[in-house]
């Protein structure tokens, strides 16, 4: 029998585990590891609190978890023994044996191609730098009417509200929602058909996974936003790359490629990553070939809040006469990313099946948020505050635009914007990952338009630059460190 006096326990009372559990610890994993054999007699409480100088209670409290959990077990008269818990042939805990010696089985191939999923690199820790993508005027967030309508919810929170609610979203919310964009986006929809989805990536991913079989056929434009391409992988489409020209995505192209695809992906009022807005012949195209093919068009209308100088384009979802459309919209661009809400817009037909698919995934987002976001609606905060953006986003592009003419003339040309908050930069002699890389060493943050193509060696030199994230000075003392960025580019 091991005797009691071979089991060594190390404790450290600076350390941040307390000493009941360092006690704990150090028992279990002598006997996981197997230096306490089973049968083997561990030291009474009074006797493991002398040799380590603690109280009885500490030692007494550690040794009944570990009965408590089965790995030792009393004997009367006799004392506590190691329990024969058979653990020959089993693997060290990783715990004990380190990372290495992981033996666990292996990943899926779902798994596999879906952890390869890599997004598009170049974002520096730390709070929003020039040029960064995809994040709105961060400082000009309406905190205080935001957190006027949080409070009062919370004041007013009743006991149904901390139940489950309706998978497809608040009432109120979604009322709001098709209030909005009846008026804004040139389509009518009904609340009925609105389904809130914490943000436009999960309504993407939940649309895709609804609408395709795996192994479909599906037009993804290129180039295109990274996360349309991870919710087709994750659907097990077959991704059919349409190249996008001046007046958006190719359908002719498209045509050849995969005719008989089940589902096509659009950004058409503002084109990620290109900016470009799909043409109104180019539309009616779409949607001439999806009636013919019997597939679905998913719009993604991310940013179309911001228009630049001309009037408000419809969405495509507006011309759909057949609910083929599927309107993906969000509020992370129009209020904050971290909000995490966005909304679908399908079919009437459509809507209790995406009602079942959604409640098999998350249930709802958060109803707290939603509640807050419905009063902010109807009370006019968001109406106001998308004004009050688009002031502050023509101040913010004329300030880019005017960097980029005074400071980056001869580096680098930018291609006209009509929406959004980004625009494409082409670059003058120089490689655009090299450019990234440099930029990113100065504490500026660019991609290159390759990282959005399914063919990186067959895109321009160009980079993707946002401007709403910071304030126009700072435009222009990130178009100095873009300029030395290029420069660097150019002798390397």
């Amino acid at each position: 029998m091991q005797r009691a006096t071979s089991l060594l326990v190390h404790i450290d009372p600076g350390g941040p585990e307390g000493l009941q559990r360092q006690i704990y610890g150090s028992i279990r994993r002598a006997i996981l590891e197997g230096r306490l054999r089973p049968g083997a007699r561990v030291p009474s409480s009074r006797a493991l609190a002398r040799d380590l100088g603690v109280s009885r209670t500490t030692t007494v409290l550690a040794l009944e978890q570990l009965a408590a959990e089965g790995y030792l077990h009393a004997r009367p008269a006799s004392g506590l023994f190691v329990a024969d818990l058979a653990l020959e042939g089993l693997a060290r805990p990783a715990a004990a044996a380190g990372p290495a010696a992981a033996r666990h089985p292996p990943l899926s191939r779902r798994g596999l191609e879906l952890a390869a999923i890599t997004a598009p690199g170049g974002r520096i820790p730390g709070p929003p730098r020039p040029f960064r993508i995809g994040v709105p005027a961060l400082d000009l967030f309406p905190t205080r009417p935001w957190c006027e309508v949080v409070t009062r919810r919370v004041r007013v929170l009743a006991r149904q509200q901390l139940d489950y609610g309706d998978a497809r979203g608040l009432p109120a919310l979604r009322r709001a929602i098709a209030d909005h964009v009846s008026t804004t986006r040139g389509t009518r929809c009904t609340a009925d058909q609105v389904l809130v989805v914490a943000g436009a990536q999960q309504g993407i991913d939940l649309a895709c996974h609804l609408l395709l079989d795996p192994g479909d056929p599906a037009w993804l434009e290129e180039p295109a936003y990274p996360g349309a391409l991870s919710a087709l992988r994750r659907a097990s489409a077959r991704i059919v790359p349409v190249p996008v020209d001046a007046e958006g995505l190719d359908v002719e192209a498209g045509r050849r490629l995969a005719p008989a695809a089940r589902l096509a992906y659009v950004t058409p009022s503002h084109q990620f990553p290109l900016g470009l807005t799909m043409s109104l012949p180019r539309r009616l195209a779409l949607l001439r070939w999806a009636q013919g093919a019997g597939a679905w068009v998913v719009e993604d209308d991310y940013d179309s809040e911001f228009r630049h100088g001309v009037h408000p384009v419809p969405c495509l979802h507006g011309l759909d006469a057949d609910g083929r459309v599927v309107y993906v919209g969000s509020f992370s661009k129009s209020l904050a990313p971290a909000l995490r809400l966005g909304f679908l817009v399908s079919a009437a037909g459509l809507v209790e099946q995406a009602r079942a698919v959604r409640r098999a995934a998350d249930l709802h987002p958060p109803l707290l948020e939603q509640a807050a976001l419905a009063d902010f609606m109807t009370q006019g905060h968001f109406e106001r505050h998308l004004r009050r953006m688009r002031a502050a986003y023509r101040e913010r592009l004329a300030g880019l635009k005017d960097a980029a003419h005074a400071v980056g003339a001869g580096a680098l040309s930018l291609r006209p914007i009509r929406a959004g908050l980004h625009c494409v930069a082409d670059l003058v002699d120089a490689d655009a990952v090299r450019v990234a890389r440099q930029a990113a060493a100065r504490g500026v943050e660019v991609m290159p338009l390759a990282a959005y193509c399914a063919d990186p060696g067959a895109a321009p030199q160009a980079l993707v630059l946002g401007f709403a994230a910071v304030r126009p000075e700072d435009l222009w003392d990130g178009m100095r460190l873009l300029v030395s960025a290029i420069e660097a580019a150019r002798r390397t």
